[in-house]
């Protein structure tokens, strides 16, 4: 019979170079145990989380957020902002190189901003406001806007879905909405694309032409100095068996512990249990606004009365209350813009009857609804599941699709009716940041075919998004907010299921892990 750990090492056999000792390649090599299994690694083309990780290893930004969320030069040596705010000039560190050898050039920067801006919610906002950009040399790059917008630098370097990952041009020429085949970018990590195997490991080493800034670490600006040759991913669908790897050495760090698991992982004297994402994850409840039965404002609502938020809670991340945040409005729990403007439709008493009689009110007719369900990420398993049992008990004729992240995010992009391969809601977790300012929150978009998987068209969402925008202070932001928050409870285009604050376990040699946001690789060091 085969013994676990030699499950566990068969993926990696041969890896490593044979002249390099066991012992000492493994000191350089951390080993990870990402989320869920990397199915597609285009972060323009995906806004799966993982995916987002994956591409900043390997792709850089023209900015980057420091600790402060303010965002900072990156790829950028610095910017002038001129007429009146129409045009902004970036320029670019000297020896940046992509991972093929060449220098970065404006133009390239100039393609890859373009790709994004068609794909990302705020580089959306950029496509529309865009006069023209150009590469004036091959270190110089001009933005000319039709009206002022000071978020620019912003947008740019946000580390949430859909990143502005700089490609090389003939890259970043590719389609907006087709994924890109050649995985070559500027960052500190480097794509080993022939030793990638979905669902079993991807593999990232070094790029020691890398041009770190000269300056400390800042979140995801400043200096990224990397001390390991390599990072493994190392796919575990199966928490017991990522919960023994990491118990045994096998396996450095671990991004999602099972909840049920990390009583187990606080007593293990070589294991820090220790939260990285400060702002959490927002779970939601997302519906296909092209199809019936939720393509009606009165079946949408309809569920609103029985959407219980701890109970979605508990089944996602335990009862440990430390792990999770309820209420959760349309903005992430305190954050300045969350308010309690009509809060009582989640944090009001639940009534199943209550959502069975206005769901016999509102035209349901029986329809079909086919819930899509993640079984290897747990947090999104289980949200699903309550979700499903919920519109069962209210009345819903519900069929609970169980499938792999990878599969469900392909399935996702199907717009035609559940018979023809189509679905009707899935639930999933937006992190924290991107959904506590309306400029990124993805799930309140309304313009249709252009947002998010659902399609919802809700011109008074993009109507109050276009005005935060141009909101002059941090009080008319709130009282937009309030605004968009209510419009939320009528249109519903998503049902916020509270706020998850998820840990992750590493070994305790592990040091120097990078908090605020994602897993990142920069700046880690094994003691």
């Amino acid at each position: 019979m085969t013994s676990r750990r030699a499950v566990l090492a068969a993926p990696l056999a041969g890896l490593a170079a044979p002249s390099v000792a066991f012992g000492q390649a493994q000191a350089r090599t951390l080993r990870f145990i990402p989320q869920s299994n990397l199915s597609n690694i285009d972060p323009v083309w995906s806004t799966a989380v993982i995916v987002r990780n994956h591409g900043l290893m390997i792709y850089d930004t023209l900015y980057g957020l420091g600790a402060d969320f303010q965002p900072k030069p990156q790829m950028a040596a610095g910017h002038e902002i001129t007429d009146n705010g129409l045009r902004w000039t970036i320029r670019l560190r000297p020896g940046l190189r992509f991972h093929d050898g060449e220098p970065v050039r404006a133009a390239d920067c100039v393609a890859s901003i373009a790709r994004w801006s068609k794909r990302d919610v705020l580089g959306q906002r950029l496509d529309g406001l865009l006069d023209g950009m150009r590469a004036v040399d091959d270190s110089t790059i001009e933005i000319r806007l039709k009206k002022p917008w000071a978020g620019l630098a912003w947008a740019l370097g946000k580390p949430s879905a859909n990143i502005c990952a700089i490609m090389p041009e003939r890259i970043a020429r590719t389609d907006p909405f087709t994924q890109v085949r050649e995985y070559i970018g500027s960052g500190p990590f480097r794509f080993r694309a022939d030793l990638f195997r979905p669902g079993d490991v991807a593999i990232y080493e070094r790029f020691d032409r890398y041009e770190t800034r000269q300056e400390p670490s800042d979140f995801l600006a400043g200096g990224k100095p990397v001390h390991f040759d390599r990072v493994e991913w190392r796919i575990m669908p199966d928490p017991s068996t990522a919960s023994a790897a990491l118990q045994n050495n096998e396996a450095d760090w671990w991004e999602t512990p099972l909840a049920d698991l990390l009583p187990l992982l606080r007593r293990h004297r070589d294991i820090v249990v220790d939260r990285i994402n400060s702002a959490g994850n927002l779970g939601v409840l997302r519906f296909n606004f092209l199809h019936p039965p939720f393509d009606n404002p009165a079946v949408r609502r309809a569920l609103l009365p029985a959407i219980n938020q701890r109970a979605f809670m508990d089944a996602a991340i335990g009862t440990d209350t430390s792990l999770s945040a309820v209420p959760a409005g349309v903005f992430t729990p305190g954050t300045p813009l969350a308010n309690d403007a009509g809060l009582e439709v989640l944090s009001g008493p639940r009534s199943i009857e209550a959502a069975q009689r206005a769901l016999r009110e509102s035209g349901y007719r029986n329809e079909r609804v086919v819930m899509l369900s993640a079984t290897d990420l747990p947090v999104l398993q289980n949200l699903a599941e309550v979700a499903a049992d919920t519109m069962r008990r209210v009345g819903f004729n519900v069929d609970l699709v169980a499938m792999d992240w990878g599969t469900h995010i392909q399935r996702r992009t199907n717009r035609g009716p559940v018979d023809q391969g189509g679905w009707s809601a899935f639930t999933t977790t937006w992190e924290g940041l991107d959904v506590s300012v309306p400029g990124s929150h993805q799930p309140i978009r309304g313009h249709g075919t252009g947002a998010w998987a659902g399609w919802p068209t809700i011109p008074r969402l993009e109507e109050l998004r276009e005005a935060w925008f141009e909101a002059p202070d941090l009080e008319a932001e709130k009282r937009i907010a309030r605004e968009i928050q209510t419009t939320v409870w009528q249109e519903v285009p998503f049902i916020p299921l509270g706020l998850v604050l998820p840990p992750q376990a590493y070994r305790r040699s592990i040091t120097g892990v990078v908090k605020g946001g994602p897993a990142l690789f920069w700046g880690v060091r094994r003691a």
